[in-house]
């Protein structure tokens, strides 16, 4: 059995995959070229293969990527082959999904205002001035500090994909309390789940956007997928809705999303993932003060590095034992 792994991993990690497998003939290479030399032969490829390392495989069964993500990785020809590819989903679940509720909290309790505000040395409650003068009329009064904040128990977040990602956003967004609803391609595959008042398949996208207060992008980067949010998608939200992208960059169209943010039919917006990465330094986004913007941080945690690996030695070694492998992909859907 032969295994070669593209682009090389460091010393300690490459020592733990061939331990998993430690009757196989293991390259680590060090570029594309040492790759497609490797290739006759060769039964697995961990990490990403390129067209010219596939035309150079004369055996290929297995192909375990590096990311859950695979529109880097899929090309014509290897969604035509026969091999299996997994990837590592299931990692950064609960991870992204407090970042989400970081999101959804600065904009429930202003603090995203409120730190600009501390940059400009101003002590003032969101809202101005209006605001601490009308909380001053007494309990039971309804003032802009009052609605200058959302109380999550009353408040609704629709969720765009129901993978693992977009479950952990449920669950963390039903324990303050919230509504939430989701939509996915394959809402029989999804099952009921406990945090979500419905499932719905993507024909019911509008419905559920015109519902939300917090839109909530967790889907995959798929021909499908590419550009979905665009001026027609965006505007099936309300103008006190928020959207959130910690899915993909190029599912939402930064023009049109700009555009609905700059005529008002927006409250906001939280991205962790653009069209163009990293973000332009001139692009309008930064100068919007109801727009968060993060550089593709979220799944950033001490706890990822040690769970990538123990993903790809588990199914090495599944792959070794002739077992099933975990996290298997349908190459023709990129996910």
């Amino acid at each position: 059995m032969k295994l070669v792994v593209h682009p090389a991993v460091e010393t300690a990690r490459f020592d733990a995959l061939r331990a998993a497998a430690p009757g196989a003939e293991w390259v680590n290479a060090v570029d594309e070229s040492q790759a497609i030399a490797a290739m006759p032969g060769a039964d697995a490829v961990v990490g990403k293969i390129t067209p010219a390392m596939l035309a150079a495989a004369d055996s290929l069964r297995w192909v375990q990527t590096f990311t859950a993500s695979l529109e880097h990785y899929m090309f014509p020809a290897l969604e035509a082959h026969p091999c299996v590819m997994t990837n590592v989903r299931g990692l950064f679940g609960d991870v992204i999904a407090d970042q989400v509720m970081g999101y959804v909290l600065c904009f429930a309790r202003n603090l995203h205002t409120y730190v600009r505000q501390q940059l400009q040395h101003r002590y003032e409650p969101a809202g101005g001035e209006s605001a601490r003068v009308s909380n001053l009329t007494g309990p039971g009064t309804v003032n802009a500090m009052d609605r200058a904040t959302i109380y999550l128990p009353d408040a609704t977040m629709g969720i765009v994909g129901l993978g693992g990602i977009g479950r952990e956003i449920a669950h963390r967004a039903r324990a303050f309390g919230m509504t939430v609803r989701g939509v996915d391609r394959f809402p029989d595959r999804v099952g009921p789940i406990e945090d979500l008042e419905a499932v719905m398949g993507v024909d019911r996208l509008p419905d559920l956007l015109a519902w939300s207060d917090f839109a909530v992008i967790a889907a995959p980067q798929t021909p499908e997928t590419t550009g979905w949010f665009n001026a027609a998608m965006i505007s099936h939200l309300r103008p006190s809705s928020y959207l959130i992208n910690i899915g993909r960059g190029a599912i939402v169209v930064l023009d049109d999303l700009i555009a609905a943010l700059r005529a008002g039919r927006l409250a906001g917006a939280a991205l962790d993932v653009y069209e163009i990465e990293p973000l332009p330094a001139d692009h309008p986004l930064w100068d919007f003060p109801n727009v968060i913007l993060t550089p593709h941080t979220a799944g950033y945690s001490p706890v990822i590095a040690a769970r990538h690996l123990a993903t790809l030695v588990d199914n090495v070694g599944r792959f070794a034992r002739g077992e099933p492998l975990i996290n298997v992909v349908d190459k023709s859907l990129w996910f």
